[in-house]
C-alpha cells in the first residue's frame, strides 16, 4: 500500500494513527459482538460512544458549560438556513461576506428575513479581511455572521467582530481544532466536520443556551436546534459513524498531539514552509494578503492556466492529489490540514521547486 499526500479541500485526510484504530475495530467495537455501523443507537454501546465524543468536544475546545454541544446531518449548509430560523429574532441579521461560503450562507438567511451585507472582500477577489473594527453594524440585528476561515480563497480572520448584544455566528468548518478558540467570543459556533474533524455527512453546533428556544412554532421539528440538543442529539437516529470518528479525532488531538495550542504551533510550522517558499521565487504566486493567509487553505498560481494544469497532473502522478483549485478562482490550493504531515508540505515544496526549474 502506497498512500498519497491528500490535499483536498474536503473531504480530507484523517490522522493515519485513527484510521487504524477505526480499522481495528471496524468488525467489533469493545466486546459488543457488532461493528458500530450497525449497532443500535439506543445500545449502551453507542451510548458510551457520543457521550465520550460531546465530552471530548467540550475538552478539547473547552466550551464553557452554559453551552450546548449538537451532532446534526445536513452538514455546514443546512446551518446556513438553521442559524436564522432559530436566531433572527429581530428579523435581521448582518453579514461579512468574506468568500463562497459566507456568500451562500447571507443568501439562505435572506429567505427567511433581512440580511444586511455589512463588510465584504469581493472588491479584490476575497484576498483579505475586511477591518472588523471599522463595520457599521446594525443596532437591532439578530447576530453577526462570519466564516472564520475561508477555504476556497484562503484567508482567515486574525481578529473576529464582537458587539455588546449581539451574537457573533461562525462557520468554521475549515479551521477547527486547528488553533484553540474562545468559545465565549461567540453565540454559536457551527461546522461541517469533513475537513478537520471527520468523514462527510455531520455538523456540529455549538450553541449558547440563551440563544436556544426562540424559534417560531412553524419552524419544521428537525431544523430547529432546541429539538436536537434538548434530547442530546439522540432525538432521530444520529449519524453514528461520524460521531464515532469524531471522537477518535477529538482523543487523538488532545492525547496523542498535546492539545490545541500543541497543533496549532504544528499548523504554523507547516504554513511557513509553504508560504516562504512561495515568496521566495516568482514561478508561483500566492493571491492573498499576508496579513490575512489561512493555515489551513493555501492557494496558488503557475504563470498561466495551462500550466496549473500540467503542474496538476504532474503533482498527482507523484503522488501529491486533489491539489486543484476550486473552479471559482482557478489555479492551485494545498489543504494543509491538522492531519498532513509536516513531511508532505516539505516534500510538496520539493516537488514545486523541481518543476518550476523543469518549466522556466
Amino acid at each position: 500500500m502506497a498512500r498519497v499526500y491528500n490535499f483536498s479541500a474536503g473531504p480530507s485526510m484523517l490522522p493515519e494513527a485513527v484510521l487504524r484504530t477505526a480499522q481495528a475495530e471496524l468488525l467489533e467495537y469493545g466486546t459488543s459482538g457488532q461493528s458500530v455501523m450497525e449497532m443500535s443507537h439506543r445500545s449502551k454501546y453507542f451510548d458510551d460512544i457520543i457521550v465520550k465524543t460531546e465530552a471530548g468536544i467540550r475538552k478539547l475546545l473547552n466550551v464553557p458549560d452554559n453551552y450546548k454541544i449538537g451532532f446534526f446531518q445536513g452538514g455546514a449548509t443546512q446551518q446556513f438556513a438553521m442559524v436564522p430560523l432559530n436566531l433572527m429574532t429581530t428579523g435581521k441579521a448582518d453579514y461579512l461576506v468574506t468568500g463562497n461560503f459566507s456568500n451562500l450562507a447571507a443568501k439562505e438567511a435572506a429567505k427567511f428575513g433581512q440580511v444586511n451585507i455589512v463588510a465584504s472582500s469581493k472588491d479584490r477577489n476575497f484576498t483579505y479581511i475586511p477591518d472588523v473594527t471599522k463595520v457599521e453594524y446594525t443596532p437591532d440585528a439578530s447576530y453577526i455572521h462570519i466564516c472564520h476561515n475561508n477555504t476556497i480563497f484562503g484567508t482567515t480572520y486574525q481578529q473576529v467582530p464582537q458587539v455588546e448584544g449581539i451574537p457573533l455566528v461562525a462557520d468554521m468548518s475549515s479551521d477547527i481544532m486547528s488553533m484553540p478558540v474562545d468559545v465565549n467570543q461567540y453565540g454559536l459556533i457551527y461546522f461541517g466536520v469533513q475537513k478537520n474533524v471527520a468523514p462527510a455527512g455531520m455538523a456540529v453546533a455549538i450553541v449558547r443556551e440563551d440563544l436556544l428556544g426562540k424559534a417560531p412554532e412553524n419552524v419544521p421539528t428537525m431544523m430547529n436546534y432546541t429539538t436536537i440538543l434538548e434530547k442530546d442529539s439522540m432525538y432521530n437516529t444520529p449519524p453514528c459513524w461520524c460521531i464515532y470518528m469524531t471522537g477518535l479525532v477529538v482523543d487523538y488531538l488532545q492525547n496523542t498531539m498535546g492539545g490545541l495550542e500543541k497543533m496549532h504551533e504544528i499548523n504554523k510550522a507547516k504554513a511557513k514552509v509553504l508560504y516562504d517558499y512561495l515568496d521566495s521565487q516568482e514561478f508561483f504566486h500566492n493571491p492573498v494578503e499576508k496579513e490575512y493567509r489561512s493555515l489551513m487553505n493555501v492557494t496558488f498560481t503557475s504563470p498561466d492556466p495551462d500550466m496549473d494544469k500540467k503542474f496538476c497532473a504532474e503533482a498527482a502522478a507523484a503522488g501529491f492529489v486533489n491539489l486543484k483549485g476550486h473552479r471559482l478562482v482557478g489555479g492551485m490550493r494545498a489543504s494543509i490540514y491538522n492531519a498532513m504531515p509536516p513531511e508532505g508540505v516539505a516534500k510538496l515544496v520539493q516537488f514545486m521547486d523541481d518543476f518550476r526549474k523543469a518549466n522556466s
